[in-house]
Order: structure tokens, then sequence, then C-alpha cells
């Protein structure tokens, strides 16, 4: 017999910790699989500095107590709410830390199959462990989401690779490399790359490259017509933080198209000095062929008039971003991927994060379909764990109960002797 819990977590980011940390308040019985802050270890470049605010990088405990500003003040990290970059190290010593004290029982395994069973679920573990479970949280990320666009997708993989793929740079010194993107992820990795001793070219189909303003000193007119909020100032990110649960309700194809628009890409303000005059950048042009030729990558790009430019690279970063699509889970059976109803590709879930799938529950980038951009974010950890949470112990409690009943009802009627 497998073994049983109440609840499987698995996922050990931001999400996946903040919610075991109030299951675990709430005493709810939990086991939670993963490697701790593994896609910031392995997916983000070292050297590389988050673009949100110090403020707005909380993981969330029950209390509210162990924030990033919090653990840097017990460590004696430079640290301010806004205007000072928190660099990737931090972050993830931080989350690193946040494990330790909330989330003590993190078994760092991998779930590599989930099937549906008539009690609930069925996880099994790459070391060969079954586990049984009635409820699964899936907080697993976004770098089974990385996006390459078809024009891209014919290269071979010595030559083409997502942004996700690299934590380490120092390979690439002495190659030429381009870049394909205009958002954070591609500055950020064209900046890095260059420091390196890579020779980095950018390409972008944007016509701009648009880089956040720092915020600066705020006056009580900014402030009202421009509300600051974890997503940055501005009435709409108001809405996207306080009413998630008012976003559910919206029609499918407006929020579809909120996530996909709204925070669109957008580099950092403190890259902007290390690329701009530094490494070529190439806006308003589309990759319309891509091919190896002499050991080398090749792209022919179109511009808005007709034109066609052509580069070639020792290799290609995609630094194209994310979209989600649970099809990509391949841990996730067959049954399940036939009754999962979708939004755009992503799980359409309830209010309270479960899926079409009894018991089965998306958090993180996963669920910003239905709850909004915040979701796409550190920020949006705390909303979750705490709504998630209280859903999850409530079913617990009354399963309890039920089961209580169950039992007395079972117990041999007693018959008088008198």
């Amino acid at each position: 017999m497998a073994p049983s819990t109440d609840v499987v977590i698995v996922g050990a980011g931001p999400y996946g910790l903040s919610i075991a940390a109030h299951l675990l308040a709430r005493k709810v019985p939990l086991r939670i699989f993963g490697n701790p802050m593994q896609t910031w270890r392995a997916s983000m470049p070292q050297g590389m500095k988050l673009k949100s605010e110090g403020f707005a990088t909380n993981l969330s405990d029950p209390d509210r107590q162990f924030t990033l500003g919090a653990y840097c003040a017990e460590q004696g990290i430079p640290y301010s709410d806004t205007g000072l970059p928190v660099p990737l190290e931090t972050f993830v010593a931080y989350g690193q830390a946040f494990q330790k004290r909330f989330a003590p029982n993190l078994e760092d395994k991998t779930v590599v199959s989930l099937e549906r069973t008539p009690a609930g679920f069925d996880l099994r573990l790459d070391d060969g462990e079954r586990v049984a479970a009635r409820r699964v949280v899936l907080a697993a990320g976004i770098r089974s989401f990385g996006y390459i666009p078809p024009e891209l997708a014919d290269l071979p993989e010595e030559y083409l690779s997502h942004s996700a793929n690299y934590s380490d740079l120092t390979h690439f010194a002495g190659r030429d490399v381009v870049v394909i993107g205009a958002g954070a992820s591609a500055m950020d990795l064209a900046a890095l790359l260059r420091q390196q001793g890579a020779s980095v070219t950018v390409v972008a189909r944007r016509s701009v490259v648009k880089f956040q303003s720092p915020l600066g000193p705020r006056t009580l007119y900014d402030k009202i017509r421009a509300p600051m909020t974890m997503l940055g100032p501005g009435w709409k990110s108001v809405l996207c933080t306080k009413a998630p649960l008012l976003f559910h309700m919206m029609p499918e194809a407006f929020r579809v198209d909120v996530v996909r628009r709204y925070l669109g890409p957008g580099p950092a303000w403190f890259v902007r000095d290390q690329v701009e005059g530094r490494i070529p950048i190439i806006t308003g042009v589309q990759v319309t062929e891509a091919r190896v030729e002499n050991d080398r990558a090749h792209l022919t790009l179109s511009q808005g008039d007709g034109r066609a430019i052509g580069i070639s690279a020792d290799h290609i970063i995609a630094a194209t971003g994310y979209k989600v699509d649970v099809g990509r889970l391949s841990f996730l059976s067959s049954q399940i991927q036939s009754d999962l109803r979708r939004a755009d590709q992503a799980p359409a879930l309830s209010t309270n994060f479960e899926s079409s799938v009894p018991g089965l529950y998306f958090v993180g980038t996963a669920s910003a379909n239905s709850f909004g951009p915040m979701l796409r974010f550190v920020a949006g950890a705390d909303f979750t764990a705490r709504r998630l949470s209280a859903h999850l112990s409530a079913s617990a409690s009354h399963r309890s109960a039920m089961d209580h009943v169950d039992m007395r009802s079972s117990q041999p009627t007693k018959v008088s002797a008198e």
C-alpha cells in the first residue's frame, strides 16, 4: 500500500513553500516535494537582480512576519522597500531560509507521474516511492512553459536554447550570441553575457525597448493619480492586487487577454546603462528563417519595410517568455490531461484554485488566467496561500468530522439486559 496523506504539494518555490507554511500552521497533514527555489537557482542567470521591488518580493507566512526585509535585517544585508534592486542570490537565500523555518518537512524528490484513483491521486516519485493523496496542489513554477517562437523551433538544440536553461553563463565567454526578445529576461541576459566576455546582439520584434523608470520620490498627487501596489503604480494594478476574485468573475476571453497584455515585457531601469550604447540592439524585425550553416546559426530578419537582414552567431538564446500549457506537464496522466478544462491552454480554476479534476489545484503562473496578472509574480503568493489553505483546511476538518460520524455509526449497538 502506498503511504497516504491528505494534501501533497508539488513544487518548492515561493508559492509551494507559502502554501505549506499556512497549511502546517492549520495542522493539515501534508507532504511537499521539490528542490527549494529550484527555478530561481537553475533558470535565472547568476548576477541577475530582480525587477520587483523589495516590498513586493515576500513569501507568505501566517503572521506576515518573515518578509524579505526581515530576513535582510537578520543577515545584515542592505535592503530598501523600493529603489534598491534585490540580488537574485539574496532572494534565493531568503527562500531557502523560509523553507527551513516554515516547511521543514520538504522532501527533495521529484514527482514523475500523477494519476487519479477512486480515493484521490497516486503519485510516483523519482526514487520509486508511491504516495496516495486525497488532494494535490501543483506549484510547479514556470520552467516547463518556456516559449520558443515557431520560426526558431527547427534549429538543433546545440544552436538554440531558451533563457530558462541558464544559471551559469561562463561557457559563453568569447562566443557570438544572439538574444531574441525585448523584455527583462533578454536585457538581463545580454548584460550578463557581455560581462562574461561574450559578443552579444539583441534582436527584438518591438520597435522600441521600453525600460521601466525608477520610482523616485512621489508627491501626494502622484500617489492619488497612480497608487502604489506590489505590481507598480496605477489604478489598474490596484484592481489586479485587491480584487482577484472580481477578476475571476469576468468573461474568460477578457481575463486571458488582460493577462496576456498587462504588464508585458519591460526591462528594469537599472539594466539600461548596461546595454544601451554597449550592445547592438536590432528592433522592429521579425525572424523569418533560421538555419545552420558552416557550424553557425543564421537568422534572416524581416524589417517593417520588407527589407531583409542577415545575422549569424554561435548560439541563439530565445528570451521570449513563458506560455502556460498544461499539456507540457508530462507527469500528468493522459486521463487527467483529457479531463482538464482549459482557458487558453492554462487550467480553468474555481475560486478556490480547484481544476475541473476534483481535488487537483494549480497555483502560480498557471492560475493567472483565472485570477489575474498578480499571480504571475511572487506578489501573488500571499493571496494564494491564505485562500487555498483556508479552503483545504475547512475541507479537511469536514472530512475528519464525517469520518468520526462514520466511525461512531459503525460501532455495535448496545442492547440493554433489563
